[in-house]
């Protein structure tokens, strides 16, 4: 019985010396006085007085014109193929996205399950209309049945329209 309070008391030691150990070396206990700063500052932009947020025109034509295909390949693998197919007629949980710039919405030949909200916002896929899907697909076609969040990025969006404009059609 004494081994075994002789270790429940040892072991609260370590303890009780482990926590005094941990505040001496990063000053919890007692503040910090004058002499801390912050290391770096993070600007959040809670300085502002309430103001309207910013609103940044960006030219369309000219972020295309900068996309880079083999940079807009890489995300489409990583954010769109699990549901769609770059193969002409080859549909999977969307449509397949062969030809998808210049062609009308909703016109992938064997996929049927096109939202009305598409057709509602576009006629055909332009880049301009691509540009503005691929930034936020609910935002610009609500209640429409992709559930990807967008590129918030210009530069992504222009490199993914890029790459598919590359794929013909």
């Amino acid at each position: 019985m004494t081994k075994v309070v002789g270790g429940v008391c040892g072991s609260l030691l370590v303890f009780l010396l482990g926590k005094w150990v941990a505040e001496t070396l990063y000053h919890t206990g007692g503040g910090h006085g004058d002499h801390a700063q912050a290391a770096y500052v993070i600007d959040t932009g809670g300085d502002d007085a309430g103001g309207e947020e910013e609103v940044v025109e960006i030219d369309v034509a000219a972020v295309l014109a900068a996309g880079d295909a083999a940079s807009g390949a890489k995300l489409f693998k990583k954010k769109c193929a699990s549901c769609h197919k770059v193969d002409d007629g080859a549909n999977g949980t969307g449509p397949y996205l062969y030809g998808v710039v210049g062609r009308p919405v909703g016109s992938a030949e064997g996929f049927g399950n096109y939202s009305g909200a598409l057709s509602e916002a576009a006629d055909v896929w332009s880049p301009e209309h691509l540009f503005g899907f691929l930034e936020n697909p609910k935002k610009y076609a609500p209640n429409n049945g992709m559930a990807f969040k967008g590129f918030p990025k210009p530069e992504d969006r222009a490199d993914v329209i890029s790459y598919l404009n590359s794929l013909g059609g």
